[in-house]
């Protein structure tokens, strides 16, 4: 692209040869005649249209600040998680918690509830209506809206899905995903368990499986 003004010089989808240092990621905003080169067929606007809009002048791009990541994987949205929680960090951010109980980037949604003696961090997210109950330890993670994790539980490397619980004195780690509604009771173990929706876990997990 010209930086100056913008203008796609080429739109090259997934090259094989270094073309440029930008993805084509974020928002597109398409003038209505743009509908007209699409076929009634399926059809793959990055590589069949904007290709062609490009060749003809007509295609504008805007860099967008800050970092990109694709977080299509577990694993590399708890790494995205971590890089932005310190991209808060370095913006001093009145997102990110404060407390003895928080150790490094940390950010707590203000209906969530936390108890006493717990240790919280560093890089997790914990959503809304979340209760963390006392003497639990939490690294990182993201605790997504409406679970509870017990007391003296620990999460760590891990996803815990909506509305999941997580029991007393259990070990919840190594890149373990709960869905919706995912019941772990109290003291088991889960090493890199994936465990789908509306499940309840009563016996340990030790190593990555999947559990439907």
């Amino acid at each position: 692209m010209e930086e100056s003004t913008g203008q796609v010089e080429r739109f090259v989808e997934k090259p094989k040869l270094f073309v440029g240092n930008k993805i084509n990621a974020g928002i597109y905003l398409l003038d209505p005649c743009v509908l007209e080169r699409i076929q009634l067929r399926p059809t793959s606007i990055e590589k069949e249209v904007f290709p062609n809009i490009a060749a003809e002048k007509k295609l504008y791009a805007m860099v967008l600040p800050g970092f990109w990541m694709d977080v299509g994987q577990p694993r590399d949205y708890i790494t995205g998680l971590r890089l932005y929680l310190d991209s808060l960090k370095k913006r001093s951010s009145p997102k990110l918690a404060l407390g003895s109980h928080i150790v490094g980037n940390v950010i707590v949604d203000e209906t969530a509830k936390i108890g006493e003696g717990c240790l919280i961090g560093p890089d997790v997210a914990i959503g809304p209506g979340c209760v963390i109950e006392s003497g639990v330890r939490l690294s990182r993670c993201t605790v997504m809206r409406g679970v509870r994790v017990k007391k003296h539980a620990c999460v760590s490397g891990s996803i815990i899905g909506w509305h999941s619980t997580v029991g007393q004195w259990a070990r919840v780690e190594n890149m373990t995903i709960l869905g919706e509604d995912v019941h772990v009771c109290d003291e088991i173990y889960s090493n890199g368990g994936v465990v789908l929706p509306h499940k309840e876990i009563k016996s340990s997990i030790l190593k990555p499986e999947i559990v439907m």
